[in-house]
């Protein structure tokens, strides 16, 4: 298995320009969906705890704030 390059170092070796970006954006994507998912259930968490809201409370506090989100971010 002969991994020689036969370009010139400054150069470096060959990418795969598309994967590269496919990747980034799919982590850019993961970024921004799974911030916006922590952010939420910390307000939840909140407003079951703090607000008095209960268990209940928490869980429609946060698939609501969770739908406005992704309604928002796509």
């Amino acid at each position: 298995m002969d991994n020689h390059n036969s370009a010139p170092v400054e150069t470096g070796a060959s990418m795969d320009y598309p994967e590269h970006e496919k990747t980034y954006n799919m982590f850019l994507a993961l970024t921004k969906w799974g911030t916006m998912v922590m952010v939420v259930l910390l307000i939840a968490m909140a407003a079951g705890f703090f607000g008095g809201a209960g268990f209940f409370g928490a869980l429609i506090v946060f698939l609501v704030l969770t739908a406005a989100g992704f309604y928002l971010l796509h």
